[in-house]
């Protein structure tokens, strides 16, 4: 039976979340949204067909099982512990929070009131990066010894919206594009044990380019260029770039390097993409048919949260994995700052491969 769902928040992410949560519907069901504009909830909820609720009703309301935490990333600790307060599961959008101790608040009080946390983002789930799971684990490139893993732009300042929460603290490419990336190389290459880096910004001040706020300075409080290496427990060493100080990149998304072959695998932000293998056999890239589903969006990692909790397993968009993975971002900032390796504090057991009731579509 289908878990009922709702969001808080209406924002630009929402309408995925809802075409994405419509893929599973013998997991989940979307019923309600909560925003702090209603005029946005009311709005939402009339072209999707949910009830819109006050956030203190929605969280008083009984029939709602998963509360999905779409609010912006400063209150993402403050909205999903108030939703864990309620008796709720909830999954939140990323970065889990902005702050290890609001990330460790967040599981302690879930652990307390025996409800489940997920957390974007949950593209690791897609026919791409499955695909390339799947090859790992079959062992087409021997064993993994090192990645890369590069997320390079002029950043969202020259198109977005409302870009400037992405210069304050809480933004940067790191906490913004970090938990794609970092995600992906988890669920593909176990938990990360150390970080060192270097991080930089090359302009303190940027000019917002879309039409709506064309023209408005944007004033850059936070470092806009990470680069680093990441020692994984396996002893995989993950060269990692995160920017959005450079104008034209010419390189990888993410690659993965073996004893006997590397695999390219396709943008960590998407769920699909084309999956490809050399080896010194072939001598060439070749294409590797998608061993999952490639046609969803965000919301298939609510759908297996859902199932776990039915089923009473572990879900593979976890709390635990995020905090891990915001643990390892700010160590970034902290490594570049103290000018030495920071060793993690944390870790997480490589999530499982999709389970199989979610890797293809309905019949």
């Amino acid at each position: 039976m289908a878990l009922n769902v709702a969001l808080i928040g209406c924002g630009n992410i929402a309408p995925a979340y809802m075409t994405g949560s419509s893929k599973f519907p013998d997991q989940i069901r979307i019923v309600a949204c909560a925003d702090l504009d209603k005029s946005r909830a009311d709005e939402f909820a009339a072209k999707h067909g949910l009830r819109s609720m006050p956030v203190v009703d929605l969280l008083a309301d009984p029939t709602i099982d998963i509360v999905i935490n779409l609010t912006v990333p400063a209150v993402h600790a403050e909205v999903s512990l108030q939703i864990i307060a309620a008796g709720k599961h909830v999954y939140s959008e990323k970065p889990l929070a902005l702050n290890r101790e609001d990330g460790t608040r967040i599981l302690e009080a879930a652990r307390f009131a025996g409800v489940k946390v997920g957390c974007a983002p949950d593209t690791f789930l897609g026919g791409g990066l499955q695909t390339v799971r799947d090859l790992i684990d079959q062992g087409a490139i021997g064993r993994p010894v090192s990645a890369t893993a590069f997320m390079i732009s002029h950043g969202p300042d020259a198109w977005h919206p409302n870009p400037f929460f992405y210069f304050v603290p809480g933004g940067g490419p790191m906490l913004d594009m970090g938990p794609y990336y970092l995600t992906a190389l988890v669920s593909l290459l176990g938990p990360m044990r150390r970080v060192s880096a270097s991080t930089s910004r090359a302009f303190d001040l940027r000019v917002a380019g879309a039409e709506n706020v064309r023209g408005q300075e944007i004033p850059v409080s936070v470092d806009t260029h990470s680069t680093g290496v990441i020692d994984f427990t396996s002893g995989v060493a993950a060269t990692i770039i995160m920017s959005f100080d450079i104008w034209k990149p010419y390189g990888p998304h993410l690659e993965i390097y073996g004893t006997e072959g590397s695999i390219r695998a396709p943008d960590p932000n998407n769920f699909g993409g084309e999956v490809q293998v050399w080896t010194p056999v072939t001598k060439e890239w070749t294409s590797v048919p998608l061993t999952a589903r490639t046609d969803v969006q965000r919301g298939i990692g609510v759908a297996d949260m859902a199932r776990a909790i039915q089923d009473g397993s572990e879900h593979l968009a976890s709390g635990a994995l995020a905090y891990h993975v915001l643990d390892a971002m700010l160590a970034f900032d902290d490594s570049s700052a103290q000018e030495r390796h920071i060793h993690l504090s944390s870790s997480v057991s490589r999530p499982p491969a999709l389970a199989a009731q979610l890797r293809q579509a309905p019949s």
